[in-house]
């Protein structure tokens, strides 16, 4: 009989909504019916039931059938059962467009309560996310096109999750993808060379190929093509109206690091019929639209993903013995959890900062400037940080957290994707620079809000920002410390604002004031690493 002894419990069965507590604090002004839709999806993303369809999702991944027993184009992508119904619950959810749906009751709060949804969810299994996510953001450049926003957005806010292969009118919910990137050009968007031609009737014929298809199953596409004015953008239905293929050839699918459950192809437009979403030529600027929403649940997903490592880390070191001790209460790695812990809540609570601007933008000049200037800031810094915790949390693990049979390997492989999705680290400074130029102003807006909540240290961290993006606007090479150094100081500010007190003041005097460091576990006694681990990850939750 094998023995029990010192062998880790799983961790499935908790609630993780009831085991976070700052997330708990910042969804408390939500309503209650809210709330409770809360707790029921922490139960849900530590069931083992979930828990063993994130696993087959990814152990099955999606298979390409290019052509039918006949011959005849088929393109058409299968997924395991397991899949769908992640996709079925993220959907019932409202994870894919409660963002645009009417109603007075959640209004100014859509955003934020959906970013709650979704850094649960991405706890369990992120590769559906994409399509989630891409579903949700679409309909911020379909709305260039009233006409089309008014057909479209009730079927993609519908919660009904319906994966059949018919027209988008006849179904009865449906999901968006995107095609930008070509092997030419990559970020270059301006390269592309797939071209669209008017046929007249609002609609034009497009003819290319994408290197990056995401989601390729889903019922529409955003898509940049070329016309005589430059790079556009289309929206385009991957089956007519008559029930036929509109052209999309899927040449093979991705063979991708992680983010296995999820499909990546590359594809070629045959004579595929569009509609143009804004005016010809701004493209860019109308598929960017779109890119913001999409920024924002990189940030959420990659700290929903840190928060799920460090969780499963700490359960087995607070049931692993070593020495005779608890592996939890040895004092370097109390030091290396607390330190991880600083970062992941960091990271949560200025994702959730960056949702409250998407919220209250339209109303509010500092959470416009925050939507401008913060959005590439906050997606760089928490995305950029994911991988290295993600390892350090599989390392306290051991070798059971390099194997399959624990989630941490899957957590690790897709700890990268989101720092590359939509815009790379070097991207994200560059756009910063562009904001800055184009509007100064935003940044002093964005420095008196930090000064209000950075405390004793507001002065010198405000100094040295303006004097970071002085130096930027001359020298773009320095445009990444400007960018950390943004994220890092927000950071601070955003838990000094929520009242999170000594954990407040060991991020900000450790991130920003400390020496450099270049691995998690050197952040100093004083900082009382037992209260920071039990504040944010309390053994009795």
């Amino acid at each position: 009989m094998v023995s029990d002894f010192n062998r880790t419990p799983p961790l499935a069965g908790a609630n993780a909504w009831r085991r976070d507590p700052l997330l708990v604090q910042l969804t408390d002004p939500f309503p209650a019916h809210v709330r409770d839709g809360l707790d029921s999806l922490g139960s849900y993303v530590l069931a083992p039931d979930a828990l063993d369809m994130a696993r087959l999702a990814n152990q099955m991944p999606p298979t390409l059938q290019t052509h039918d027993r006949h011959g005849e184009r088929l393109d058409r992508v299968e997924f395991h059962p397991a899949y769908h119904a992640l996709m079925r619950r993220s959907v019932a959810e409202g994870l894919h467009g409660s963002f645009w749906e009417g109603g007075d009751d959640e209004a100014g709060q859509r955003a934020t309560m959906r970013a709650a949804k979704f850094y649960l969810m991405a706890q369990l299994e992120c590769g559906h996310l994409c399509p989630i996510t891409m579903t949700n953001a679409s309909l911020a450049s379909i709305a260039s096109e009233e006409g089309l926003f008014e057909d479209w957005r009730p079927r993609i806010v519908s919660r009904k999750y319906d994966p059949s292969h018919r027209p988008p009118s006849r179904k009865a919910g449906l999901t968006l993808g995107m095609g930008m990137t070509e092997r030419q050009g990559g970020t270059d968007l301006r390269t592309n060379s797939t071209e669209a031609t008017e046929i007249g009737g609002g609609y034009w014929r497009i003819d290319g190929e994408k290197w990056f298809f995401s989601a390729p199953m889903s019922d529409g596409f955003l898509v940049l093509a070329q016309t005589e004015a430059g790079p556009s953008c289309f929206l385009i239905q991957r089956i007519r109206g008559d029930g036929q293929s509109n052209g999309l050839h899927l040449q093979r699918l991705k063979d991708k690091l992680g983010n296995r459950s999820n499909a990546s192809s590359e594809v070629r437009f045959d004579g595929t019929i569009g509609q143009l979403l804004g005016e010809p030529g701004r493209g860019i600027g109308t598929i960017m639209d779109m890119v913001g929403l999409t920024r924002l649940d990189c940030a959420l997903a990659s700290a929903g993903l840190m928060r799920g490592a460090l969780a499963e880390a700490i359960h087995h070191c607070r049931h692993r013995e070593v020495f005779g001790e608890k592996l939890y209460d040895q004092p370097l790695m109390k030091r290396v959890l607390a330190d991880m812990a600083l970062d992941v809540a960091a990271a949560t609570a200025l994702a959730f900062r960056l949702a409250r601007a998407f919220d209250e933008a339209a109303d509010d000049d500092t959470q416009a400037a925050w939507l401008r200037l913060m959005t590439p800031v906050v997606k760089y810094w928490v995305c950029k940080i994911t991988p290295a915790l993600t390892y350090e949390a599989m390392e306290c693990l051991g070798g059971d957290g390099y194997c399959e049979t624990f989630p941490m390997a899957r957590h690790y492989r897709e700890a990268p994707v989101n720092a590359i999705w939509e815009g790379s680290g070097n991207v994200m400074a560059l756009d910063l620079l562009r904001v800055l130029k184009r509007s100064p102003q935003a940044l002093d807006t964005i420095l008196e809000d930090l000064h209000r909540d950075l405390g004793r240290s507001a002065d010198s961290t405000v100094g040295v920002l303006r004097a970071a993006a002085e130096v930027a606007l001359t020298d773009e090479g320095s445009a990444r410390f400007l960018t950390e150094q943004l994220a890092l100081a927000a950071a601070a500010a955003e838990l000094r604002r929520l009242g999170a007190g000594r954990i407040a003041d060991a991020f900000a005097e450790s991130r920003l004031g400390g020496a450099w460091r270049s691995t998690y576990g050197t952040l100093d006694a004083r900082y009382e690493p037992a209260t920071i681990l039990q504040t944010l990850y309390p053994a009795d939750a």
